[in-house]
């Protein structure tokens, strides 16, 4: 099974909806949701069409994080945020699970920012984790310093069964069975590239590294998100 999807809304929601399997919503992530919202996304979209959900930043960052002075109905504190296992971010993420539990996600990303990975944060990761583990198919996507401490990273993959989310053209899943979810930012020397637009020949690679595993969703995440998911699905996926 290989679903393609995008992040975000980038073109028409009905040519999404008939052309693709699923998108990532990405206003989850800035502001807490709204509930009549999200009802009106799952009502509108085909039944068999999927959401995945990116968790709201209030989170995964810090209070002092550029994009958290837009966010909307919060209060930024130091109590919450970077998967502190504190009573507030438990209490958050129960209120964001439950704002956007009638989408019926396949799937929670967390992303952490790239300064994100010291020894203590990793543990407080894992306790954070380990507290919400059971309620809902969690994926989690480290960036920059976490891969600095890969033996604790693998454990926490390991002893908790999260999804492991990656761009696959810059690294594998510690952890590869089960559900794969893959965000695509652009091929380049850095972490993202917005701005690339895969090649034919890039996702023909793109399909062969995916066909390998049982069940992936392939979530394109750059500028030609729309086009590229298209071709990679009408071409190579099928």
């Amino acid at each position: 099974m290989i679903k393609t999807g995008i992040c975000g809304f980038s073109a028409k929601k009905e040519l999404i909806y008939s052309t693709l399997d699923a998108v990532e919503l990405q206003e989850t992530f800035y502001s807490m949701p709204n509930t009549e919202k999200m009802k009106k996304l799952r009502i509108e979209a085909p039944e068999n069409f999927d959401f995945s959900v990116k968790v709201f930043q209030g989170i995964t960052h810090g209070f002092n994080s550029p994009t958290m002075k837009k966010a909307k109905n919060f209060t930024p504190n130091a109590n919450v945020g970077l998967l502190k296992d504190t009573k507030e971010n438990l209490e958050l993420w129960e209120n964001f699970k439950k704002q956007t539990s009638v989408l019926n996600p396949v799937i929670y990303v967390f992303q952490t920012p790239p300064s994100f990975g010291s020894e203590d944060q990793l543990k407080q990761a894992y306790s954070f984790f380990k507290e919400i583990n059971g309620e809902a198919r969690i994926g989690w996507e480290p960036r920059g310093k976490a891969y600095e401490n890969l033996q604790l990273l693998l454990k926490i993959f390991e002893d908790l069964s999260l999804i492991h989310i990656v761009d696959p053209f810059k690294k594998k899943p510690i952890k590869a069975f089960g559900l794969q979810y893959f965000r695509l930012h652009g091929k380049g020397s850095g972490e993202v590239n917005y701005g690339y637009n895969y090649t034919d020949n890039d996702l023909f690679e793109l399909y062969n590294i995916v066909k390998n595993y049982d069940r992936v969703y392939v979530m394109f995440n750059n500028i030609k998100m729309f086009e590229n998911a298209k071709i990679f699905k009408e071409k190579f996926v099928g």
